[in-house]
């Protein structure tokens, strides 16, 4: 009976002071409205635009907690926040200081083209960041988000899930990205090596791999520099290229080596900055929407179809500006056992620009083939008497070899030239491989 009077007592004492533990809470915590006011006024400040609340509340069980709803930025593309729910820590929020815990994003669109108002208010940031490293304090432990939409400045809307759990100054320990929905997995993973700014990359995509290592310098300037090395192995391109909702071009596993590097002033600026030079190599595959025999043939005419391929090897470099990604092939040879080709191509704002020099079994070598406007209106091409040269170029040097025919046969197609003359300004392009 002692005993149970005991337990009672104790319950009645745990009661009591979890009750006034409540009132202080509440007595401690903000309104709505001001807690609303001083979130807007903050977010403003910090993003250098306008920002509209639908609602922000206190949730006080099971643990305390600030709910905001239907967030969003005044630009033409808004950046919208559904759901954000932050847990603060119950020491600090006694000393009515709010200290976050874990964030927790539930629904967003982020367009592209709206971060770039964003770059000039954020300029601060790595000071910021510095000085709270400098501090050894942890701004914020934990961020999870989930039905994240990026929207690039075409349209494309690609969804994440992730979370960050981060060390003091904002350095990631430990952050984890991914396609929802996606097969096969696509997904990316860092991890700090210690307490240097040097993570290890983890990532599947297209059923392969790419593995490596990245790493971030503050320069005296103050300006941020990141570098580092990927080994992409096994990715099946198209796979990869339909995982983020783009039209693959080409099908086929693909290997090699990646370097990334960029510099500038934000984080933003570094992913708007972003540079890489990748040497690939590709087996058996195959060339989607264009049959480059039947192109050649028919001078551009027909190229409806696929072309398949032995190998594939060039170098691809990827270069992020404040207006899109530039594309640039390089050295690019193709092999089958129909035709060979090598060449060149650019694209940009969704715009190619491709040269290519095709061989077919036949005898027909070093035939000029053009590729050039909208990716989904592409435009095909064969000078008229190209292919009347590039036999020539044959005859002229039997024997001698693929690459000389090729570039001679090529030149004579370009002086046996019957069709219509340019416009005056209109420079002719360059064959691959021949000097302008």
């Amino acid at each position: 009976m002692a005993r149970r009077q005991t337990w009672m007592v104790v319950a009645g004492g745990l009661v009591v002071l979890l009750g006034a533990l409540w009132l202080v809470l509440v007595w401690l915590i903000p309104s709505d409205d001001d807690l609303a006011a001083q979130a807007a006024g903050e977010l403003q400040a910090r993003l250098g635009v306008p920002v509209r609340l639908g609602a922000l509340h206190w949730r006080l069980l099971p643990v305390p907690a600030i709910v905001m709803e239907d967030l969003a930025t005044d630009q033409p593309q808004p950046i919208t926040v559904k759901k954000l729910t932050a847990y603060p820590e119950l020491a600090a929020l006694l000393q009515r200081r709010v200290v976050l815990d874990r964030v927790e994003l539930d629904g967003a669109v982020v367009p592209q083209l709206s971060l770039r108002a964003l770059d000039g208010a954020l300029r601060g940031a790595p000071a910021e960041a510095a000085e709270a490293a400098q501090a050894g304090a942890t701004p914020l432990a934990r961020f999870e988000f989930r039905d994240l939409t990026w929207l690039s400045r075409y349209g494309v809307a690609v969804v994440y899930d992730g979370e960050i759990d981060f060390d003091p100054g904002w350095r990631p320990r430990l952050a984890v990205l991914r396609r929802p929905g996606v097969t096969p997995a696509t997904d990316l993973s860092l991890t700090r090596q210690g307490q240097e700014d040097r993570w290890a990359i983890r990532s599947h995509v297209g059923g392969g791999t790419a593995d490596g290592e990245v790493q971030l310098q503050s320069r005296t300037d103050g300006r941020l520099a990141l570098n580092g090395q990927l080994q992409p192995r096994g990715v099946d391109v198209a796979s990869a290229a339909t995982a983020f909702n783009r039209k693959p071009v080409i099908a086929g596993k693909a290997s090699g080596n990646t370097v990334l590097s960029a510099q500038a002033e934000t984080l933003v600026g570094l992913a708007q900055s972003l540079h890489t030079k990748t040497v690939f190599t590709m087996g058996a595959s195959t060339l989607l929407r264009v049959d480059l025999d039947k192109a050649v043939r028919s001078l551009g005419e027909d190229h409806a179809g696929q072309t398949p391929l032995d190998t594939v090897s060039g170098q691809l470099d990827t270069q992020n500006t404040p207006r899109g990604m530039v594309m640039q092939f390089t050295g690019i040879k193709a092999r089958s056992g129909a035709l060979s080709a090598s060449g060149q191509a650019r694209l940009a704002n969704r715009h190619i620009e491709a040269e290519f020099a095709v061989d077919l079994v036949d005898g027909i070598i070093g035939v000029p083939l053009v590729l050039s406007g909208p990716v989904d209106r592409v435009a095909v091409s064969v000078p008229r008497g190209a292919v009347a040269g590039a036999v020539l170029g044959t005859a002229v040097l039997p024997g001698i070899g693929t690459a000389i025919g090729a570039r001679l046969g090529a030149t004579l197609g370009r002086i046996f030239n019957s069709g219509p003359a340019r416009q005056s300004g209109t420079a002719t392009p360059a064959a691959p491989g021949t000097a302008p």
